[in-house]
């Protein structure tokens, strides 16, 4: 295995560990006809980090890549998008791909990830000492789904992260494909109660733990201390400590598909967090930078 040093001397505002793959995207046709294709870039973290250097914020993407072509295509896109890359190299472990088939309604996706580089990061992978200076640090569901490792590397990041004194920030992002739904309810409730911020989205709160409602989730993450629930087109609710929720309802969208809009939320409301707006206008960020993502077909907007 080989290793690229990590590249900042300044710590970054906010430092997102998690996979990225390389994203193909069937145009024009579904994936088993089209004979046309979009190559881009797929994975929660790294789209947050992207969206939050948009937002005029600095972000570091940690994680590890396969020494590969889609690997130095992935690093190269999130550089050239002005992330700041904590990234391993492993010679014997390559980069995930995912292939996906876009859909107004919902997309179809599939994944080609196990044992890629990243899913064998673990414990340690990032320290209090490297973290020293970064105000939030955010992860998602995504990530303890990958390994054992993986899992236990999330574990210990809150506890890493906490030390150095930056925020956790957790998003659910469940993806059912990875694991059982019986570890991804411990899990994610677990990991979600314990954020200083965390994002669910109310559909997939059901899914999971069966809660139908805002308030149901709340009571089912009583602990967290800043709770986004987002519910698609009709809205976001925050919940803060004892305080009386905060709901701002979702501006009207032509959607032309809907991937990659949460994490653009998390990246919009976590940039207005940093800015100390009030709950009301973060969420509204959110919404903003969800709703550019929606009209597009990549996880990413266009640079300008």
């Amino acid at each position: 295995m080989s290793t690229a040093p990590f590249s900042a001397s300044v710590a970054p505002e906010v430092v997102c560990v998690g996979e990225s793959m390389v994203l193909i995207t069937a145009l024009g046709a579904p994936l088993a006809e089209t004979e046309t294709a979009a190559l881009g870039l797929a994975g929660a973290e790294g789209n947050v980090a992207v969206g939050l250097v948009a937002a005029g914020h600095t972000a570091a993407w940690a994680s590890r890549l396969g020494d590969d072509p889609i690997g130095v295509r992935i690093s190269t896109e999130l550089a050239r998008r002005g992330v700041d890359l904590w990234v391993t190299t492993d010679a014997d472990a390559p980069t995930g791909v995912m292939f996906k088939d876009p859909g107004v309604e919902s997309s179809s996706v599939y994944y080609y990830r196990r044992g890629s580089a990243a899913s064998l990061m673990g414990p340690g992978f990032l320290g209090p000492d490297r973290l020293a200076g970064v105000r939030i640090v955010h992860t998602t569901g995504i990530t303890p789904a990958l390994s054992p490792s993986c899992r236990a590397m999330v574990d210990q990041l809150s506890v890493d992260a906490r030390a150095a004194g930056a925020l956790v920030s957790f998003d659910v992002n469940d993806r059912r494909a990875l694991w059982t739904m019986q570890d991804a309810a411990e899990t994610l409730a677990r990991l979600a109660d314990a954020a200083d911020i965390a994002f669910v989205g109310r559909d997939e709160a059901e899914r999971i733990w069966g809660t139908a409602t805002a308030a149901e989730i709340r009571a089912h993450l009583p602990n967290c201390a800043l709770l986004i629930v987002k519910d698609g087109d009709v809205g976001a609710t925050a919940f803060s400590g004892d305080a009386d929720p905060v709901f701002v309802p979702a501006p009207r969208v032509d959607v032309v598909e809907p991937v990659g809009a949460g994490d653009a939320f998390a990246a919009g409301f976590l940039a207005a967090t940093l800015d100390d707006l009030d709950l009301a206008d973060r969420l509204a960020a959110g919404h903003a930078a969800a709703a550019r993502v929606l009209t597009t077909h990549g996880d990413l907007p266009p640079l300008i």
